[in-house]
């Protein structure tokens, strides 16, 4: 509960009380971010990497290394993010696949936002298949 809460208000610090600028996908764009920094105990760390590129204007498309804990292997998993504007805001949809299974499918919608140059945030809210689960997961990263 208490990392729900923390991760709610660290949402909503960036949402609103941050600088900042709504972040817009450009074809040929690169992003290396962060999975999911929000859901980290403090005794151990546990960061997803990402790559992605720009397909289109739209459309982002891009890898993730996974390891949910030191004893279990690393996992390989695409992601994707369609970008779209809603009310004169901009809002992506999320989907990933974590080793390719069927059960490890998520999905969601979240924002992006500019912090500094090429710095960005990412809170989102993602339904995991398998689980059957909703979380809110906060990113970070580099856009070029």
């Amino acid at each position: 509960m208490k990392k729900m809460i923390f991760t709610l208000a660290l949402s909503l610090l960036v949402a609103v009380g941050v600088n900042a600028q709504d972040a817009k996908n450009t074809k040929g764009d690169w992003y290396l971010g962060t999975g999911d920094i929000a859901n980290v105990a403090w005794t151990q760390l546990s960061i997803t990497p990402s790559l992605g590129y720009g397909v289109t204007d739209k459309l982002m498309v891009g890898l993730s290394v996974v390891q949910a804990d030191a004893s279990a292997d690393l996992a390989v998993g695409l992601l994707s993010r369609y970008f779209m504007n809603v009310a004169g805001q901009d809002f992506f949809l999320y989907a990933s696949a974590s080793d390719l299974d069927i059960d490890e499918i998520s999905l969601g919608f979240g924002k992006m936002f500019t912090v500094h140059k090429s710095v960005f945030i990412e809170p989102k809210f993602v339904y995991h298949i398998g689980e059957k689960t909703t979380n809110m997961m906060l990113g970070f990263g580099l856009k070029f």
